[in-house]
C-alpha cells in the first residue's frame, strides 16, 4: 500500500518537501512522488493540492484522495475519479490562523484609514482623520466551519461586533448567528466588513450576485478567502463603482492564475492577493500519515468528506 504525493501546481510546497515530512512521520510507509512513482498499481492513497485531470486513470487501485488543504470541490466533482474513491481533507490550525490574520490585516487597515493616508502621502497632505472604533464596528463572517469559526472567535476577542452566517443553524459564543438564504441580505446591509470563507458547492456558487451586492452597506468592505466562484466578478466591479461595497479584497478568484487582461487587476477599489491567505500546514501532515495508517487498518478516516454534499 503506497502513498503518492502530487501537489499538482507551482507556487507552494513541492512534492519532495511534503514527501520528506511525511516520511519522517511514518518512516516505515511507502511514500512516493511522480518523479519516481514505481508501480502505480501499488498506490492506494493519493495526496494532492490540485488533482491532475489524468492521474486517476493511472491509479487502478486508488482508494483515497487526501486533499492537502480544506477545499475539496474540484476533487469531489472530478469527472475521472471513481465513485468508490473516498476523499479526506485537512483541518489544521496553522492556516486557519493565517486566514483569520489575512482578514484582520485588511479590516484593521480600513479601521485605521490606511488607504487614505497612503493617498495623502503622495500629495504631502497632513490631515489627521479619526480611526473607526472597534467596538462600534460590525463584521460578518460567511461560513462558520473550521476556518470561519476561528475567524469569528478572533474578531470577537478583539472587540468587534461579530455576526456569523451559515446555511444551517449554528451557535458560537460571542457571535450573533444567522442562517439561511433569506437572512443574508439583512446581514450584508448591517456589517462594515464581510469576511467570506464559504466552501464551493452548488448552493454557494454565484451566491454573492447583483442582489446581494446591492444589499451591502454603502462603503463597506467585502473580503473573500474562501472560493472564487462565490462572487459574480462582473457584478462586483459594477457594485464597487456604485459604492456597495466600497472596497473589496480578494485572495481567490474564479480563474487562477488571474489572466493579465482581467479588469480585476486595475480597479482602484479592489485589492488582490494570489491565493496566499493560508499557507503553512503546521503539524497537519501528521493527519495524512494517520489516514494512511487508518486506511491500511480499515479504520474510520480523519476529516472524511461527504462527496454528495461537497464538504
Amino acid at each position: 500500500m503506497a502513498l503518492l504525493i502530487n501537489v499538482g501546481h507551482d507556487g507552494w510546497m513541492g512534492d519532495d518537501e511534503i514527501a520528506k515530512i511525511l516520511s519522517a512521520h511514518t518512516p516505515t510507509s511507502d511514500v512516493r512522488t511522480l518523479a519516481d512513482p514505481g508501480d502505480l498499481s501499488e498506490v492506494s492513497m493519493l495526496a494532492v493540492s490540485r488533482l491532475d485531470p489524468d492521474l486517476p486513470h493511472r491509479l487502478p487501485n486508488l482508494q483515497l484522495v487526501q486533499k492537502l488543504g480544506a477545499g475539496v470541490e474540484t476533487i469531489v466533482r472530478h469527472p475521472a475519479l471513481p465513485d468508490h474513491v473516498r476523499v479526506t481533507r485537512l483541518k489544521p490550525e496553522a492556516p486557519a490562523r493565517e486566514i483569520a490574520e489575512w482578514f484582520l490585516t485588511y479590516i484593521l487597515n480600513a479601521q485605521r484609514q490606511g488607504d487614505r493616508y497612503r493617498r495623502q502621502q503622495t500629495q504631502a497632505d497632513w490631515s489627521p482623520v479619526a480611526p473607526l472604533i472597534t467596538t462600534q464596528t460590525q463584521v460578518g463572517v460567511l461560513g462558520l466551519g473550521h476556518i470561519g469559526g476561528y475567524t469569528a472567535r478572533l474578531l470577537d476577542q478583539l472587540g468587534f461586533q461579530v455576526h456569523g452566517w451559515s446555511r444551517s443553524p449554528k451557535s458560537l459564543p460571542g457571535v450573533t448567528c444567522h442562517h439561511g438564504y433569506d437572512a443574508l441580505p439583512a446581514l450584508l446591509g448591517r456589517c462594515d466588513h464581510i469576511c467570506a470563507i464559504l466552501p464551493s458547492t452548488p448552493e454557494t456558487e454565484g451566491l454573492i450576485d447583483a442582489r446581494m451586492l446591492a444589499a451591502m452597506k454603502p462603503g463597506s468592505q467585502l473580503l473573500n478567502a474562501g472560493r472564487g466562484d462565490l462572487i459574480d466578478e462582473a457584478e462586483l466591479l459594477q457594485a464597487l463603482d456604485r459604492g456597495t461595497p466600497g472596497l473589496a479584497v480578494l485572495d481567490v478568484v474564479s480563474q487562477e492564475p488571474l489572466p493579465a487582461n482581467s479588469p480585476l487587476w486595475s480597479h482602484p477599489k479592489l485589492t488582490l492577493t494570489p491565493h496566499v491567505s493560508g499557507w503553512h500546514l503546521g503539524d497537519a501532515l501528521k493527519d495524512v500519515a494517520e489516514n494512511l495508517r487508518r486506511l491500511s487498518a480499515g479504520e474510520d478516516l480523519l476529516h472524511e468528506v461527504d462527496r454528495a454534499r461537497g464538504y
